[in-house]
């Protein structure tokens, strides 16, 4: 079995990035949850950009669309962010919603942070995933808007407002007292042709607790990589890359679509070493023959 070198945990082995400032550009108030988790295990300090408006590369609201994937739009934050500060070393992190994965029936939030380093040329993505704060109603009620209101975490998590429907253009983001909500529901109801206002959770990071302890999780994640080393290069990075299935079935044999090794790849020098699985034989349940 691996060992991968410079184990987090282990609080005598220096990172190779101790001392080191690192630009963020945000403005959603991620830097709370991304920087003591990177300054704790990485010994390094992020420095907060300002000066663009994040939102203008796309929103969760869906009044201006995303262009390219998750970790596309991660690493042009990253970049900006670097120009903006004039520095060699950047993050950015990146949110994406959808189905979870494993029955499809509820929401779930994918988070990537990206780091990057150009004196080293190199580029790692901390991920997490977990159940979404993200719910929604259209209503004509203020008593119905009230109890979606504490079923969707309100006031801690916040809360956007429309009139009419879902894909409305005039929108109220950032609500979080009751005050607020109960005359932005006015206002939409009174807009509306139909009499009713959309209203949903704000999953903007600062608006979102659920959705910040995810961002957390991703940076711990990409910290746990910055402080794996290559073997060969020592370059950070060095993680779990792909995976090589065909772990046999414990009944008939029969090669599954279960991971028999994981593949660990120097994300500089594409040094690699194939770590066989711990697991020999592969449930009966998970196989296609015995399972079909």
């Amino acid at each position: 079995m691996l060992e991968l070198a410079s184990d987090d945990s282990d609080s005598t082995k220096k990172s190779i990035y101790s001392g080191s400032s690192i630009a963020l550009l945000t403005q959603h108030g991620k830097e709370k949850v991304i920087a003591p988790v990177l300054a704790a295990a990485v010994e390094c300090q992020v420095m907060l950009v300002s000066g663009f408006d994040t939102d203008q590369l796309g929103t969760f609201t869906r009044d201006i669309p995303r262009l390219g994937s998750q970790l596309e739009a991660a690493r042009k934050k990253a970049r900006m962010g670097m120009e903006l500060a004039g520095a060699s070393l950047g993050i950015a992190s990146e949110g994406s919603f959808g189905p979870d994965p494993y029955t499809g029936m509820f929401l779930w939030n994918v988070e990537m942070i990206v780091w990057i380093d150009d004196t080293l040329g190199i580029e790692v993505v901390g991920i997490a995933s977990g159940k979404a704060s993200l719910f929604h109603q259209l209503t004509t009620s203020w008593e119905e808007a009230e109890k979606f209101a504490y079923k969707a975490g309100f006031p801690e998590h916040g809360l956007v407002v429309r009139p009419q429907h879902q894909d409305d253009a005039r929108i109220r983001k950032g609500i979080t007292d009751w005050e607020t909500l109960h005359e932005a529901f006015q206002w939409a109801c009174s807009e509306a042709e139909n009499g009713s206002a959309f209203l949903e959770n704000d999953v903007r990071a600062h608006m979102n607790p659920t959705r910040m302890e995810v961002i957390a999780e991703a940076a711990r994640d990409l910290a746990h990589k910055l402080n794996a080393l290559c073997p060969s290069c020592s370059s950070p990075g060095f993680q779990m890359a792909d995976h090589i299935f065909g772990l046999p079935c414990e009944n008939c044999g029969i090669p599954t679509q279960e991971a028999r090794a994981d593949i660990h790849r120097c994300v500089r020098c594409s040094y690699e070493v194939t770590v066989p699985s711990l697991e020999k034989k592969a449930p009966a349940g998970r196989c296609g023959f015995c399972n079909p």
